[in-house]
């Protein structure tokens, strides 16, 4: 029983101060920003401009991993029930209310809930179990296929433009 409250206060308590949790669902994990409300990690997504949420389905189940913030390894991963709340409910509101206050520049700030109902999914994650050993092995995986391409190698002359020459005496 105290391990299981422990385990409860610690998922809270990390969830709360993180800024991004890493969520499995049916297929490779990603990194994304939420909020903690009403005992749940509270999500926003699959709309133009914001982030994807691929493999989270309502009633489904997904992995959980938080890392630390000062060292930034893993500190607790926990199985989550994946709930969608319906636009314009109370549990909709009350949760966007607070996720609207978390999103850092939105181009259209006075309008995102009237897209958010109209073009996203809201997703409540809701703690089942909690758990605090660590793997022994490395949970390093291949970064996920992008679009986003590298520019040319840096002119040779950057790192003097960077540093300074330095002066004659």
């Amino acid at each position: 029983m105290t391990d299981t409250l422990l385990g409860q206060a610690l998922v809270e308590e990390a969830t709360k101060k993180s800024g991004l949790i890493w969520v499995r669902g049916d297929g490779p994990a990603r990194a994304l920003w939420h909020v903690w409300h009403e005992g749940a990690a509270h999500v926003v997504g699959d709309g133009p401009g914001e982030q994807p949420l691929p493999g989270l389905a309502d009633g489904s189940t997904a992995e959980v991993t938080l890392r630390s913030k000062d060292k930034g390894g893993r500190l607790v991963a926990w199985t989550a029930t994946v709930g969608e709340l319906a636009p314009g409910s109370p549990e909709w509101e009350s949760a966007v209310g607070e996720l609207k206050g978390k999103r850092l520049n939105a181009p259209d700030a006075e309008t995102m809930t009237e897209r958010w109902a109209r073009e996203c999914r809201v997703l409540r994650l809701t703690p089942r179990d909690a758990r605090t050993d660590h793997p022994t092995g490395s949970l390093a995986a291949a970064p996920l296929p992008t679009a986003a391409t590298t520019r040319r190698p840096a002119p040779a002359a950057l790192p003097r433009l960077l540093l300074g020459r330095k002066k004659r005496r």
